[in-house]
């Protein structure tokens, strides 16, 4: 949609104007549906065979606990056709399933690959994903995270000090996937007693994985379908370290 486009392109630039760099802190973030995507992306990507089997997830070990809210459920699912990354197929060429990973912010398992399913005694779980330079390897087609019941405004309005983040910086140089250390860059507006204030940019948000997921209080109903595949809605995550000046 052209003019919808245009119009975010110009809210998130003008809304940025004058921004400052805030005061050190420790506040609630409010990440809307295309960065909560961002994060369960990455979580995903640590739920795959190949990194338990070396070693490289932070939660290996860990089926059957809970690694986060349980306001929070995953499932991989690129059965359903509204995900752009739909596909009957996965790159082994098996049929591909729904795939339960977090359910009720319990951890349900991993995604496989004929290899890693071997290896790890189970099976594949029609997850194996490859370009047209690669080898098939375990990995996310289409995340997909259940909705909440509360429209987005409510959950701002319910924050009385907080961050509302519109961009992230230095995801792969800032997020390690093996601890789970978190450490990016943002810009934003903050949130003052339910409200959107004053824009803020130079920040630096520190966390890690393990505690961003156990830290969601509220998730939106604002599901959208997001041109990578993953469907994700606004999350509020709490006690998340803000570094400024």
């Amino acid at each position: 949609d052209f003019d919808e486009a245009v119009a975010d392109a110009v809210l998130r630039s003008t809304r940025l104007l004058g921004a400052k760099q805030p005061a050190t802190d420790k506040v609630t973030i409010v990440l809307e549906p295309r960065l909560a995507a961002t994060l369960l992306g990455i979580a995903g990507g640590t739920l795959t065979g190949d990194r338990v089997l070396k070693g490289r997830s932070p939660f290996a070990d860990r089926v059957g606990e809970a690694i986060a809210s349980p306001l929070l459920t995953l499932v991989d699912d690129p059965t359903d056709p509204r995900s752009f990354g739909a596909d009957s197929h996965d790159g082994e060429g098996l049929a591909t399933r729904v795939n339960p990973l977090i359910t009720d912010g319990v951890l349900q398992g991993f995604l496989h690959d004929g290899y890693t399913g071997r290896r790890s005694g189970t099976a594949s779980t029609g997850s194996a994903v490859r370009s047209s330079r690669s080898t098939p390897a375990p990995g996310c087609q289409a995340l997909v995270m259940a909705a909440g019941e509360q429209p987005p405004e409510e959950l701002l309005a319910g924050v009385d000090r907080g961050l509302f983040v519109q961009s992230l910086n230095g995801l792969h140089s800032g997020v390690n996937a093996v601890s789970g250390d978190f450490s990016v860059g943002a810009d934003g507006l903050m949130i003052r007693d339910g409200q959107l204030a004053e824009p803020v940019r130079e920040i630096t948000l520190a966390s890690t994985l393990q505690r961003l997921l156990l830290g969601i209080v509220a998730v939106g109903n604002d599901l959208d379908w997001r041109p990578g595949g993953a469907t994700a809605a606004t999350l509020v995550i709490a006690d998340v370290s803000m570094s400024g000046k």
